[in-house]
C-alpha cells in the first residue's frame, strides 16, 4: 500500500465506523425507514428532472414552429409535472432532515454515554490526540451527520441523473458523450489535487476555532484570579496570539478556495459553449429541431453536474473529511480507553473491596496511570469507625494520589483496599463544583433537585454559617444563580461541607477542603463532621489540622510513609 492512500483509508475506515454505529446500532429500524424514504423521493426527484426536460423541450419546439396547439399543450403537460414535483421535493427535504435530527440525536446520546463511561472524561484530558472532545461531541456531531446526507444524497441523485438523461445525450450524439466524460475526468483529477491541501487547512481550522473559544471561556472561569493577578495584558495577548493562528490558517484556506475557483469557474464556463458546439451544427444542417438544442444543453449541464460532484463539492468535502477525522478520532480514543479497562482489569495486582464498613489498607503502592512511577510503597493502615486521619507531606509525595486510588480513578498499583461502597462516600476538593442551577440543586449533586428536602437544606445550610445565602436568592431555593462568581472560595468550601452533611457519608476524604476559610471556621466545620459521627481522611499542609485528627500519615517523596497517633491536649 502506497504511503499517500493510508490517512484517505483511515478517513474510509473512521466514516463507515461512524455510519455502521447509527444504521446497524439500537435506532437501526428508525434509521432504515427513514433512509429508504429518503432513496425513493431521490429517485423521484430525479424521474420528475427527465419529465421536465421533455415538457421543456416539446414546449419550446412548439415555440420556435409556431405550433400554437402543441404549445398550449407543452405548456399543460409542464404544469403537470411541476405539480407532481412540488410536494415530492418538500418531503424529499423534509425526511433529510429528519433522518439527520435523529442521527445527531442518537450519536451525540451515544458519544456523552461513551464519555462518562468508566471516566473517560476524566483520562481523555491526557490524550494528545484529542483536543477540545466538548467541541466534537458538540459542533462536529452535527457537521458529520448533515454532511453524511448532503453528500450522499447529492452522489445517489448523480447516479438518477446519470441513468436518466445519459439516454438523451446519448440518442441526440454519442460524439458528446464521450466529450462529456473526457471533460469532467480531467476537471476530477485536478480538483483533487486541490482537495487533498484543503482537507489538512480545515482539520487545523476546526483545531484552533477551538483552541481560541476555549481561551475565552478560561478567562471567564478565572476572571477572579485574572483580575487579582492584573493579568489582562497576558491573557489578551494570548488571545490574540490564538486568534491570529485561526485567522492565519483561514488566510491560507481562503488562497487555496481562490486557486480552486480559477480552476473551477473557467471549467463551468467553458462547459456552458460544449454542447452548442457539437450540437449546433447539427441543428443547422436541420437533422434535429431546435428544442432538441436546448434539451442537449439542459441534459449536458445535469449529467456534467452530476460527473463533477468532485469539482463542486470539493470545498465542503474538504471540511467534511476534516471534521471525519475530528469525530473518528475521538470515538477511537473511547474505544481505546474500553479496551485498556478491561487490559487493566486483568492485568492489575491491586484489588478493592466495596463491602467493608470503614477503609483499610493492606500493603498498598500507589502508582501513575501506566505504572509509570510508584510515589508510595507498602502502605498499611486501618481507619476505624468514626476515627479521623491526616495525610501531610511535600508536593509530589502522593497524597492527592492516594485519595485517587481508593476513589477508583487511578487503577494502577499493588495491594488490596477494603472500603465501603462509592455511595457511602464523598470526595471534596480544594476547588469545590459549583453545578449550573438553584442553590437546591447545588446542595443536593450530584443527587436531582426531587430528593431535597428545603428543610433540612435549611438547617444544614445554617450549620456550616452560611446563613446570608439566603439573602443572595431571596429566600428562593430553586433561583438560579452563577455561584462560582457570587460565592467566595471560602463560601464555596462551606458549600461543599454542606453536601456532605446532607449526604451523611460513611467516611469524606477532605482533600484541602478547608484552604480558604479561616481558623475559626475550619475548626467549626471538623467538630461537625465529629458531631455527626462520620469518619474521615484529611489532606493538608496546615499544622493546625492536627488537632482534629487521631493519626497522622506522613508520605515522604521516596515512597516510604510513617504513621504516628496524634496525642490529644
Amino acid at each position: 500500500m502506497p504511503p499517500a492512500e493510508k490517512p484517505r483509508l483511515a478517513i474510509l475506515k473512521k466514516f463507515f465506523t461512524l455510519a455502521a454505529a447509527f444504521f446497524n446500532g439500537g435506532a437501526k429500524r428508525q434509521a432504515r425507514l427513514w433512509l429508504a424514504a429518503l432513496l425513493g423521493l431521490c429517485v423521484g426527484v430525479g424521474v420528475v428532472q427527465v419529465f421536465l426536460s421533455y415538457a421543456m423541450r416539446d414546449f419550446v419546439t412548439a415555440l420556435a414552429q409556431r405550433d400554437h396547439d402543441a404549445w398550449v399543450r407543452g405548456i399543460w403537460k409542464f404544469i403537470a409535472v411541476c405539480f407532481i414535483s412540488v410536494p415530492i421535493g418538500v418531503y424529499y427535504r423534509y425526511s433529510q432532515e429528519r433522518l439527520s435530527l435523529a442521527w445527531r440525536r442518537w450519536l451525540t446520546q451515544l458519544l456523552i454515554k461513551r464519555y462518562f463511561f468508566n471516566r473517560a472524561y476524566y483520562r481523555i484530558r491526557a490524550s494528545e490526540s484529542v483536543d477540545n472532545p466538548d467541541q466534537r461531541i458538540a459542533e462536529d456531531v452535527k457537521l458529520f451527520t448533515t454532511g453524511v446526507l448532503n453528500f450522499f444524497l447529492v452522489i445517489v441523485n448523480s447516479v438518477v441523473t446519470l441513468v436518466g438523461f445519459l439516454g438523451v445525450l446519448w440518442v441526440v450524439s454519442g460524439k458528446l458523450v464521450g466529450v462529456l466524460f473526457l471533460y469532467a475526468a480531467i476537471g476530477t483529477v485536478v480538483s483533487m489535487l486541490f482537495g487533498r491541501r484543503l482537507v489538512g487547512l480545515y482539520f487545523n481550522q476546526y483545531q484552533k476555532e477551538a483552541t481560541f473559544r476555549y481561551g475565552l471561556v478560561r478567562v471567564r472561569d478565572n476572571a477572579e484570579s485574572i483580575a487579582f493577578f492584573r493579568g489582562e495584558k497576558r491573557e489578551h495577548r494570548d488571545l490574540i496570539e490564538r486568534l491570529n493562528d485561526t485567522l492565519e490558517n483561514s488566510f491560507w484556506i481562503i488562497g487555496w478556495t481562490r486557486n480552486l475557483g480559477f480552476f473551477a469557474n473557467g471549467y463551468n464556463y467553458l462547459a456552458l459553449i460544449i454542447p452548442g458546439l457539437i450540437v449546433g451544427p447539427m441543428f443547422m444542417r436541420g437533422t434535429v429541431e431546435f428544442g432538441v438544442v436546448t434539451q442537449a444543453e439542459g441534459a449536458f449541464a445535469a449529467v456534467l453536474a452530476a460527473l463533477s460532484i468532485i469539482i463542486a463539492q470539493i470545498e465542503g468535502l474538504s471540511s467534511f473529511t476534516a471534521g471525519i477525522r475530528r469525530l473518528g478520532d475521538l470515538w477511537d480514543n473511547l474505544d481505546e480507553f474500553d479496551a485498556e479497562d478491561a487490559r487493566e482489569a486483568a492485568e492489575a495486582k491491586s484489588e478493592v473491596h466495596e463491602e467493608a464498613l470503614q477503609l483499610k489498607l493492606d500493603d498498598v503502592s500507589v502508582q501513575t496511570p501506566g505504572g509509570s512511577k510508584t510515589l508510595t510503597q507498602h502502605l498499611s493502615l486501618q481507619l476505624p469507625r468514626r476515627g479521623s486521619l491526616l495525610i501531610m507531606g511535600e508536593s509530589g509525595s502522593g497524597k492527592s494520589s492516594l485519595l485517587r486510588t481508593i476513589a477508583g480513578l487511578w487503577q494502577s498499583g499493588t495491594g488490596v483496599i477494603d472500603r465501603p461502597a462509592h455511595k457511602h462516600l464523598i470526595f471534596l476538593p480544594q476547588k469545590p463544583y459549583m453545578v449550573p442551577g438553584s442553590l437546591r440543586a447545588q446542595l443536593m449533586y450530584p443527587l436531582g433537585e426531587e430528593d431535597a428536602k428545603d428543610d433540612a437544606i435549611t438547617a444544614i445550610l445554617e450549620q456550616v454559617n452560611l446563613r446570608d445565602i439566603f439573602a443572595r436568592v431571596g429566600g428562593n431555593l430553586g433561583k438560579v444563580v452563577d455561584w462560582t462568581n457570587v460565592l467566595s472560595l471560602g463560601e464555596q468550601q462551606r458549600v461543599a461541607f454542606a453536601r456532605l452533611f446532607l449526604k451523611k457519608p460513611v467516611i469524606a476524604f477532605l482533600d484541602e477542603a478547608t484552604s480558604a476559610l479561616d481558623e475559626e471556621n475550619e475548626r467549626f466545620l471538623y467538630e461537625k463532621l465529629r458531631a455527626f459521627g462520620i469518619a474521615y481522611v484529611s489532606v493538608g499542609h496546615r499544622s493546625t489540622l492536627k488537632a482534629f485528627h487521631d493519626t497522622l500519615l506522613l508520605l515522604k517523596n521516596d515512597g516510604s510513609s510513617e504513621s504516628t497517633v496524634i496525642a490529644r491536649e
